[in-house]
C-alpha cells in the first residue's frame, strides 16, 4: 500500500533528488534562480552561513503553526545539494538562448513535480516548504501562499542587494499553482494517528489539481 514507508521513503528520497536536479537545470540556465537563492546572495554580506541561519529562522516560525520536522526535514539537508552537484557535474553550460529558455522552464517544471513528490510522502518537508504548508493548513489557498512568499522574498532579497532574473520571476510567480496542481496527485494516504501528517491541503483539489 502507499501508506507504506516501503513506498513513502523512495518517493521522499525520489522527490529530494529531482529537487537538486531542479536546481542545477536553474543553475546551467543561468537566467535567474529561485528568490530564496535572492535572498541569501543579498544577505550574505551581511550575515555568515546565511543559508542555514535563514533556514532555522523558518523552521523557529514553525512553532505557531504547530508544525514538526520529520525524517524528510533532515533528508532535505542531505540530499538535495548532494544532487545539484551530482548534476551540474554532468550538465554542460549552454549560451543559446534557446537552450537557456527550455532549460529553465524545465527546471521550473521539475522542481514543481520534485516538491509535490517529497512533500506528498508525508515523512515532513523542508523549511520553505513546511512554512507554507502550515500557513495553509490555517485556511488559506496554498498556492495563493506559496506565491505571496516567494514573491515577497523576491523583493526582499533584490532590496538587499541580491541578484534575479527572468527566471527568478518565472520561479517566484509559477512554482505555487504548478505545485497546487501536483500536490493532491503525489500525496499519500494520511495516516491516522500519526503526529503532524503531511501535507494537509487547505481546501479539497479542484479537477486533480494541488497545492504547492
Amino acid at each position: 500500500m502507499r501508506t507504506t514507508l516501503t513506498w513513502r521513503v523512495p518517493q521522499l528520497v525520489v522527490g529530494l533528488l529531482l529537487y537538486g536536479a531542479s536546481d542545477a537545470l536553474l543553475v546551467r540556465a543561468g537566467l535567474g534562480l529561485d528568490p530564496w537563492t535572492s535572498l541569501h546572495q543579498g544577505l550574505s554580506e551581511r550575515i555568515g552561513l546565511v543559508t542555514n541561519l535563514v533556514g532555522l529562522v523558518v523552521l523557529l516560525l514553525w512553532l505557531p503553526l504547530r508544525r514538526r520536522p520529520g525524517v524528510g526535514t533532515v533528508a532535505n539537508v542531505a540530499l538535495v545539494g548532494t544532487a545539484m552537484d551530482a548534476a551540474l557535474a554532468v550538465l554542460p553550460t549552454p549560451h543559446a538562448l534557446g537552450v537557456r529558455v527550455p532549460l529553465l522552464l524545465a527546471g521550473v517544471l521539475l522542481n514543481a513535480l520534485a516538491t509535490a513528490t517529497y512533500v506528498g510522502a508525508g515523512l515532513g518537508s523542508g523549511p520553505r516548504d513546511g512554512l507554507s504548508l502550515g500557513l495553509a493548513d490555517r485556511g488559506l489557498t496554498l498556492w495563493r501562499v506559496r506565491t505571496t512568499i516567494e514573491v515577497g522574498v523576491l523583493v526582499t532579497g533584490v532590496l538587499l542587494g541580491g541578484s534575479a532574473g527572468v527566471g527568478t520571476v518565472v520561479y517566484a510567480v509559477a512554482i505555487g499553482p504548478l505545485v497546487h496542481r501536483l500536490l493532491p496527485v503525489l500525496s499519500v494516504p494520511a495516516q491516522t494517528g500519526g503526529a503532524n501528517p503531511e501535507p494537509v491541503l487547505a481546501e479539497p483539489p479542484v479537477c486533480g489539481t494541488a497545492a504547492g
